[in-house]
């Protein structure tokens, strides 16, 4: 038997049932506890795992439980086949939202998911249950290579999603890591359009909230109450004798699709120091999803753009590059 007295704390993950209780002993989020006599693993004391994933060895895979982070130090048993430790001190840190636990949890290397051997699968390498896909380690997927549940796409790691590598769940779209979305690469809830990192927006590339257009940073853009199913576009806060549908294929948006990127996967060899502190679990993960505000995205785009592709945003009616560097953070002079 393996006992280590810690000076420092370490940071592991703990199961809880849903009424924060652990074998009879009532736990709260924000407190330390301390176990009095004997600390052996599997026996007596507080115990939890440094890698999340191996939490559901021994709990059930139920968004019911809680999931907390928490610090542990003092006496430390770790004589186990995984990341199992027993602890004579625990302090309950913050609960895990279970979108954050799915990311945890099943992203990875070294991960299986759900913890099951799998029944009823139709496809290969699946680690869950129902599944007609190949390699999900979820329940009741029909894509391929998903760690949640319930997906019919490819790649995702939430649950209930019918999109492509969304990293949040119930999204229709596709690479997105908020939950909610039916459009494609957003980093915040329930949109409908692409490319956003705030909420609730139909369009498209919205540092906003609530707004029904595209690349705006303000809140709420559009009209109210309106009837038209094709309604005349506004470009720098004016009308633009562009209609909607034709805006959707203009050259400007098919340059944004193709060139401008709100979000990318880290790696963990290639992440700083700072980086590893602010994203706590990293190392189950491997990396970190890291996240562009609409201005970094355009500080990255703009001076890769040929500048025949600029020219096409400087040929936009209305345009007015005060505005222009307002929402995209570009000033523009006679080299750019």
């Amino acid at each position: 038997m393996i006992r280590v007295a810690k000076k420092n704390a370490i940071r592991a993950f703990k199961v809880f049932n849903s009424d924060w209780t652990c074998n009879r002993f009532q736990f709260e989020v924000g407190k330390e506890y301390e176990h009095k006599g004997k600390v052996e693993i599997c026996s007596s004391g507080f115990h939890s795992c440094l890698n999340l994933a191996h939490c559901f060895s021994y709990y059930n895979f139920d968004p019911d439980n809680k999931v907390a982070e928490v610090l542990i130090w003092g006496d430390i048993d770790d004589n186990s086949e995984d990341s199992k430790a027993c602890s004579r001190n625990i302090k309950i840190i913050r609960e895990l939202s279970w979108p954050e636990v799915l990311v945890l949890a099943n992203t990875g290397k070294n991960n299986a998911g759900h913890s099951n051997s799998g029944d009823r699968n139709s496809g290969d390498r699946n680690s869950g249950s129902w599944n007609s896909g190949d390699r999900n380690s979820g329940d009741r997927n029909s894509g391929d290579r998903n760690s949640g549940s319930w997906n019919s796409g490819d790649r995702n790691s939430g649950s209930w999603n019918s999109g492509y590598r969304n990293s949040g769940d119930s999204n229709s779209g596709d690479r997105n890591s908020g939950d909610r979305n039916s459009g494609d690469r957003n980093s915040g809830d329930r949109n409908s359009g692409d490319r956003n990192s705030g909420d609730r927006n139909s369009g498209s590339w919205n540092s906003g909230y609530r707004n029904s257009g595209d690349s705006n940073s303000g809140y709420r853009n559009s009209g109210a109450f309106c009837t038209d199913t094709n309604p005349e576009v506004y470009l720098f806060d004016k009308p633009s004798g562009i209609l909607m549908r034709d805006w959707e294929k203009h050259q400007a948006i098919r340059i944004l699709e193709n060139h401008l990127e709100t979000h990318f996967w880290i790696e963990s060899s290639a992440m700083t120091d700072k980086e590893k502190a602010n994203h706590p679990g990293w190392e189950a993960r491997e990396g970190y999803l890291k996240h562009l505000t609409l201005k970094e995205a355009w500080a990255n785009m703009w001076p890769n753009l040929t500048d025949a592709n600029k020219q096409i945003f400087f040929d936009l009616p209305n345009f007015n590059a005060k505005k222009f560097k307002e929402i995209t953070g570009i000033e523009l002079n006679k080299e750019n």
